[in-house]
């Protein structure tokens, strides 16, 4: 199984950045990536459309609201991999009030790919998601 792991300090207080991030289905609020997010089953599943019309079905597979981070599966989606589980967290910078560490993580099996590759692909969209993170709460 391989991961990885991405993450950024932002001087806004974690209480802001999950609200704008916290939400499952709020994916289009802040990545440019991904167009629409539809719910389904309660909320419990999200429907991903990205810019090139692909779909992306994710399970919500945990969240805890008072840690300001939620886990997820994907179920389909044109991706490499297998046994994909990813968590995204919101903290508050030990010795700086008001500011927020994000993590953006994930573990998965690799398909017809290298692991090399696969890390480098999901390192990429989460340094990707979290840079327009920063974008949107600064702009």
């Amino acid at each position: 199984m391989a991961s990885t792991t991405a993450s950024l300090d932002l001087p806004v207080p974690p209480e802001q950045v999950w609200q704008l991030i916290g939400g499952f289905d709020s994916l289009p609020d802040w990545l440019p990536y991904i167009s629409e997010s539809v719910p389904a089953e309660g909320g419990r599943v999200r429907h991903l459309r990205n810019e090139e019309g692909g779909v992306i079905v994710e399970r919500l597979v945990a969240f805890d609201d008072a840690a300001r981070s939620y886990s997820y599966a994907i179920l389909d989606a044109p991706f490499p991999v297998t046994d994909y589980l990813s968590t995204l967290t919101v903290r508050e910078v030990p010795g700086r009030s008001g500011a927020s560490h994000v993590e953006w993580s994930g573990t998965f099996t690799p398909t017809d790919v290298s692991e090399d590759e696969a890390v480098a692909l999901f390192h990429g969209i989460y340094a990707d998601g979290l840079a327009a993170l920063q974008h949107t709460l600064e702009g």
